[in-house]
């Protein structure tokens, strides 16, 4: 005798896992959302330097001190360059986080039916065909 669902039962775990799929998409679709609202920043030692960057990696904002320009140039570069990758790099961390969130609650969907199950429910139903 098998343990495998009757074709009876085939609505019922396709509504199920259809269901479920619905939901994960739901929650990575908000995932997405709290990505586009992620804001890394940033400042140089003295906070002569600011910069925001959103979960895209995208710059969104420098705030450069007056007293910065009295820094040469190289220095000034040196430190906006520094700021920005380390704004970019929080925005990217906490993106990452979310995604990483969501992807742990979409877990546990069931594997689709494999080969041996479809070929397993074709003869069942021949089966059950050649009965009538």
């Amino acid at each position: 005798m098998s343990t495998d669902p009757s074709p009876d039962d085939d609505v019922e775990r396709l509504e199920r896992v259809l269901l479920q799929g619905r939901g994960m998409m739901e929650r990575l679709r908000e995932a997405r959302t709290e990505v586009r609202e992620v804001s890394g920043r940033a400042h140089s030692a003295e906070d002569l330097v600011e910069v925001v960057s959103n979960g895209q990696g995208d710059v969104t904002e420098v705030r450069i001190d007056p007293r910065a320009m009295r820094l040469d140039h190289a220095t000034l570069g040196r430190q906006v360059t520094a700021v920005l990758q380390a704004a970019q790099d929080e925005a990217a961390r906490l993106a990452r986080e979310i995604v990483d969130r969501a992807l742990a609650d979409t877990e546990g969907l069931p594997e689709p039916p494999d080969e041996h199950f479809i070929r397993d429910r074709v003869d069942q139903i021949a089966r059950n065909c050649s009965e009538l």
